[in-house]
C-alpha cells in the first residue's frame, strides 16, 4: 500500500474551503439546483460517518469528526440528512457492520468509520461494496482501493503535553488513563511518558487502561484512586470514559479549592470540560489538551473525494509538521516555562532531533 505524509496547514484547508465556496464547486451548485425538485440528484455529493460506541457527543474523538463533517457541509451548502451529510450512531460493536451497510444503502458517496474498532467491519463491507468509498480514522486497511486510511502521530502531540506535565507537577506523580489497550492508545501513553521524562527524569508515570471508551463511571473510579495516591496530573486518552476523569477532578476541587488536581484532555481542546464553580469563583481543572485534528482530516478527505481526487488505497498521516496534532490554544493554566519548552521541543521533533516512541517504556 502506498503511504504518504500528507502535510496541510489549517490556513490552507480553510482557504481551500473558501475557494470552493467562492468558485461555486460542482457539488454545491448541483445541490442548490436539485433542491428545486428537478429530480436529478445523481451528481450531488453526500457523506456520512459511523461513530464508535463513544457516540457523536463524546466531547472528544467522535465529536471532533462530526464537527469536521458539519464544517464540510456548511462550506459546500449541504444539509444534514441522506441528501447531504449525516452520522449513524453505534451503541455496540455489533452495530458497526449494520451501520456501514445502512450508509451504503442510503447511497452516501463517502462513508467514514470513526475509530480503529471499525476496521474489521469496514474491510468486510468495502470488499462487498466495491463501488462505494470508505475512509477509516485511526487504522490502516490494506489492499482495498475504495478505502482511505487516516492516521495521526498521536505520540508527537502526547510528548508535548507530557513536557507540560513534567514541568508543572508538584508531586512528581503523574497518571495516564487509556481506553482500551492497543497499539493506538499506546502511542498516546508512550509519547506522554517520554515527554514527562525528557524534562523531569525523577517523575513517576502510572499508566492504566479502563478497557472501554464509553464508561465515565470507570474513568472516575480510576481517577479517584490515582488522585488519592498523590498523582496531581492525569492525561486521558479514553473518549467518553475520560469524562469521568474530569468529573472526579472537579469534585475534588469543589471539596478542597486549594487542592492541586489537573486533567490533560485529548482530541479536542477540552477546556470547557474542566470548568467548575467553587464558592462563586470559576476555576478550571484542565491543564491543557492534546488536540488531534480529526475534524480537519475529515474535511480534507471529503473535499478530495468530492473533487474526484479520492486517495483510495493510501495512508494519509497527520503529525506536527502538518498541524495534525498540537497542544490546545487554551493556555491560561500553563506556566511561561511550559509554553517556551513546548515550542522548543516542537522544533526538535519537527527537525528530527528527537524520535518520539510509540509505546511506553515497559512495552
Amino acid at each position: 500500500m502506498e503511504k504518504r505524509k500528507f502535510g496541510f496547514a489549517m490556513s490552507v484547508v480553510l482557504a481551500a474551503g473558501t475557494i470552493l465556496g467562492a468558485c461555486g464547486g460542482g457539488a454545491e451548485e448541483e445541490t442548490t439546483d436539485n433542491a428545486g425538485g428537478s429530480g436529478e440528484e445523481t451528481d450531488k455529493f453526500t457523506v456520512a460517518m459511523v461513530t464508535d460506541v463513544g457516540g457523536v457527543d463524546d466531547k472528544s474523538f467522535n465529536q471532533s469528526a462530526w464537527e469536521g463533517l458539519q464544517a464540510f457541509g456548511e462550506e459546500n451548502g449541504l444539509e444534514k440528512g441522506t441528501d447531504g451529510f449525516d452520522y449513524i450512531q453505534s451503541k455496540s460493536d455489533a452495530d458497526y457492520k449494520t451501520n456501514l451497510n445502512t450508509a451504503v444503502r442510503n447511497e452516501f458517496d463517502l462513508t467514514y468509520g470513526i475509530g480503529y474498532k471499525l476496521k474489521p467491519a469496514i474491510e468486510e463491507v468495502a470488499k462487498q461494496r466495491t463501488e462505494s468509498k470508505f475512509a477509516i480514522v485511526d487504522d490502516v486497511v490494506e489492499g482495498l482501493d475504495n478505502v482511505t486510511s487516516i492516521t495521526f502521530k498521536e505520540h508527537e502531540g502526547s510528548f508535548l503535553v507530557g513536557v507540560v506535565a513534567g514541568l508543572q507537577t508538584t508531586t512528581n506523580k503523574i497518571g495516564f488513563i487509556g481506553g482500551i489497550e492497543s497499539d493506538l492508545i499506546n502511542k498516546f501513553a508512550g509519547g506522554f511518558e517520554a515527554g514527562v521524562k525528557a524534562v523531569n527524569p525523577d517523575a513517576d508515570v502510572t499508566i492504566e487502561f479502563a478497557g472501554a471508551f464509553d464508561k465515565a463511571d470507570k474513568g472516575q473510579q480510576m481517577a479517584s484512586a490515582m488522585y488519592s495516591s498523590g498523582i496531581d496530573i492525569i492525561y486521558h486518552a479514553a473518549g467518553g470514559t475520560g469524562n469521568g476523569v474530569f468529573a472526579e477532578a472537579k469534585s475534588l476541587k469543589e471539596t478542597d479549592p486549594e487542592k492541586e488536581v489537573w486533567v490533560i484532555g485529548v482530541d479536542r481542546d477540552q477546556v470547557e470540560e474542566g470548568k467548575v464553580t467553587v464558592n462563586g469563583e470559576e476555576m478550571n481543572v484542565t491543564l491543557t489538551s492534546m488536540v488531534k485534528r480529526v475534524d480537519l482530516a475529515v474535511q480534507d478527505v471529503a473535499t478530495k473525494a468530492m473533487n474526484d481526487e479520492f486517495p483510495g488505497g493510501e495512508v494519509i498521516e497527520y503529525g506536527l509538521e502538518a498541524d495534525g496534532v498540537s497542544i490546545a490554544p487554551s493556555q491560561d493554566n500553563l506556566s511561561e516555562e511550559s509554553i517556551a519548552a513546548v515550542e522548543e521541543w516542537t522544533e526538535k521533533i519537527k527537525n528530527g532531533e528527537v524520535e518520539v516512541p510509540t509505546a511506553p517504556s515497559g512495552n
